[in-house]
């Protein structure tokens, strides 16, 4: 698959009686794939995915299985965890036609060094029925990750790229997109953040906030792509403050509130420990 341009994580919505209310997932979907998303992504922290049980989980990806069927669009879908044999067995399970590439956590909680994680996604790409997209998150997983090892992880054959969310546009980032080689795309994590990183060649983004005016990303995205970089800075920093708003409490509680005040999901529910929106702002 080609990784490129903006990629939506989905949210779980809930109905009034806490079940995955499948039909707004689907309304979702198809919204953000009309609106210009290249693909989706199931599953991922976005989705609330520790909060659901194996058989929620299973829906999550059924449904947006059959929306990137029907739009014949890419699926991505987080798997794996902690334990690399717990991981291998998360990926094996994911044998659905829909579905591209697989999302995966560097390690989290257990601090490996930076070799056992090379070592973790050379096992977790040799076993996986999919690609592997490599998701370097460190406020998440305690773990920071050099240059270098990200780079090393990027010559893996079957790994096609990270969601890069380090928080900042730091030496290491610049070095990542600099050296990249062919084949591996840099996909911007952090939403506040992706018109930098675009500016220096991210290929896309994975960005919550962009369940709100994915055209407006989309643009983004092809704006810095053709080089019109006086629209694309004012459109980054737009985006920005949007982003900003959005991430105000953990995430995805807000993104929820202000779906729900524009009627495009049934309730704002979350489940704990996370707690609904204090406030809901206007975008």
């Amino acid at each position: 698959m080609e990784l490129a341009g903006i990629f939506v994580p989905l949210i779980t919505p809930f109905t009034a009686d806490d079940h995955v209310d499948v039909d707004a997932l689907a309304g979702l979907a198809h919204q953000v794939i009309a609106d210009g998303a290249s693909g989706l992504v199931a599953l991922g922290t976005t989705a609330e995915v520790s909060a659901l049980d194996a058989g929620e989980r299973a829906t999550v990806v059924e449904v947006c299985a059959s929306v990137a069927r029907e739009l014949h669009v890419p699926l991505v879908v987080g798997a794996g965890g902690s334990a690399t044999a717990a991981s291998v067995r998360d990926l094996a399970a994911l044998t659905r036609p829909e579905i591209t590439a697989a999302m995966t956590l560097v390690p989290p909680f257990t601090r490996p060094s930076e070799a056992g994680v090379v070592e973790h996604f050379r096992v977790l790409a040799e076993a996986s029925p999919v690609p592997l997209i490599v998701y370097n998150v460190p406020y998440r997983t305690a773990l920071s990750l050099s240059a270098e090892t990200v780079l090393r992880i990027a010559d893996l054959p079957r790994v096609i790229g990270t969601k890069h969310s380090v928080g900042a546009v730091d030496p290491a980032t610049v070095a990542i997109l600099g050296r990249r080689p062919p084949g591996f795309a840099v996909m911007a994590g952090d939403d506040v953040l992706v018109s930098p990183l675009l500016a220096l060649g991210a290929a896309g983004g994975i960005l919550a906030s962009a369940h709100l005016r994915t055209a407006d990303f989309v643009e983004l995205a092809t704006a810095w792509r053709k080089g019109e970089a006086d629209r694309a800075r004012a459109l980054g920093h737009d985006l920005a403050d949007l982003s900003a708003k959005l991430f105000a409490e953990p995430n995805p509680v807000v993104i929820k509130a202000v779906l729900h005040a524009h009627g495009r999901i049934a309730t704002p529910n979350v489940r704990l420990p996370l707690l609904p929106a204090t406030a809901v702002p206007t975008v």
